[in-house]
């Protein structure tokens, strides 16, 4: 346990029994509630013959009916919400580029419980009081500047607002304040590293010690080429808007796995075809129930992130359960010629012909009725060459690689150093330029 952190992190070593029992008493009010107040709710428990009485034990929760992003979108502005305006304190939203926004709402108490758990979440990646945190997540309706910004503050460090954006001046602000830990998406991180490289800075002789990221998929060899390259440890942090925004869940420094914060989130997986439950351990959706917030329950909503409960105890002590990183959604998923791909493995297959091949983009086009997929694949110094031989040995080791990972061929383009854009906040991979029928 971290030192000064003791009576934060209490929560994550709840002996499994009474955690059981907080679960259950939570998940029974929570239904009442979300029963006698939303009405797309009530209309479904009817429909499956339940009332609050049905749930007689934390396995009952398998009987409830699943909520979806389109339930959000679907009863905007207010549909969802169980509690009334005058007790709401806040709303986020998604960005709303197509059709109505997914609007999330918190009471008081939610805000509360969301700042609790950023604290614990910091907490577990070895922040304290004293700590100077540079939050270079977004701010406004995003859920990731305001979210991590009251937990840190509730842990006792300092906080530097600093939203995305304004890279060198980021920098500045690390060297000149001696910045400790930094919270940003890992994609964005890089793009720090190589800036400060640029500007005469080493980022690992800064103070810098830790990183919280998250907001976007990432995979292993990017966290070992960031913590290489930044001096620091890495931390995957994970959350979605519709639960609550980040502190959902968090690495603790044994690097495997994330703790969900299950006092507050009930995790389950299932079969995302059949939407069975499936046992710990197995691989399938993350489905998640809010068990304490008040402006906006969400029952068994369906995360599409693809996952694994991890039946093992931590080394760390936490009795909090654990799920495996996330490297995938459901919904990520790309059908190229029948065959499934996801962007998480051209990542790694990327990353295991070189750990600086960290930009790429992924073009898909159709031609003649048949799917084409092209990487473009940016260059670093080291690996740019003048000599064409060079460069057509490095390509084919990265097509051999993507087959390998793929078992499709695709085209490789190498492109030269600095010329995919850097993104400030999420990284664009995807770029599908297919006319698919609707």
């Amino acid at each position: 346990m971290i030192r000064g952190n003791e009576n934060i992190s209490v929560p994550d070593y709840l002996p499994a029994e009474e955690l059981r029992q907080l679960q259950f008493s939570r998940l029974q009010a929570i239904v009442r509630r979300a029963y006698d107040r939303v009405p797309l709710f009530h209309q479904r428990m009817q429909e499956r013959g339940l009332t609050p009485h049905s749930i007689a034990r934390i396995e009952d929760i398998a009987h409830l009916p699943f909520s979806v992003k389109a339930d959000l979108r679907d009863t905007y502005p207010f549909g969802l919400f169980a509690s009334a305006m005058e007790d709401i304190v806040r709303l986020h939203a998604s960005s709303g580029t197509t059709g109505k926004p997914i609007v999330v709402a918190y009471t008081q108490e939610d805000v509360n419980v969301w700042t609790s758990v950023i604290a614990r979440t910091l907490a577990a990646c070895g922040c304290h009081r004293g700590d100077i945190v540079q939050n270079s997540y977004g701010y406004g309706l995003f859920t990731g500047g305001l979210g991590l910004h009251y937990g840190a503050e509730a842990l006792g460090a300092t906080v530097i607002p600093m939203s995305g954006g304004n890279t060198e001046r980021q920098i500045m602000l690390m060297k000149d304040f001696g910045v400790t830990a930094i919270c940003c998406t890992p994609s964005y991180f890089v793009h720090l590293v190589e800036r400060a490289a640029a500007m005469g800075i080493d980022v690992r002789n800064l103070p810098l010690r830790t990183g919280i990221f998250g907001a976007e998929p990432w995979s292993d060899a990017m966290r070992r080429q960031i913590e290489l390259t930044g001096g620091i440890k890495a931390y995957d942090i994970y959350g979605l808007s519709e639960i609550v925004g980040p502190g959902v869940g968090i690495e603790c420094p044994c690097q495997n796995g994330l703790h969900i914060f299950e006092d507050h989130f009930y995790p389950e997986i299932v079969d995302p075809q059949t939407c069975q439950p499936l046992p710990d351990g197995a691989e399938g959706e993350l489905v998640l129930t809010t068990l304490s917030k008040q402006a906006m329950p969400m029952i068994r909503y369906r995360t599409r992130d693809i996952t694994a409960i991890i039946p093992q105890p931590c080394l760390c002590g936490r009795t909090i359960r654990r799920i495996r990183r996330i490297g995938r959604r459901s919904d990520d998923m790309i059908i190229i010629r029948g065959v499934n791909v996801f962007p998480s493995q051209i990542e790694a297959a990327l990353l295991a012909v070189s750990p600086s091949l960290l930009h790429y983009q992924i073009h898909l086009t159709r031609e003649g009725g048949l799917d084409q997929m092209q990487v473009n694949v940016e260059l670093t110094g080291d690996l740019f060459s003048d000599e064409v031989r060079a460069v057509e040995e490095l390509a084919a080791r990265i097509d051999r690689s993507i087959e390998s990972a793929l078992g499709l061929r695709v085209g490789v383009r190498l492109v030269e150093p600095h010329s995919i854009q850097r993104s400030e906040g999420k990284a664009k991979r995807v770029f599908d330029n297919r006319q698919l029928p609707a």
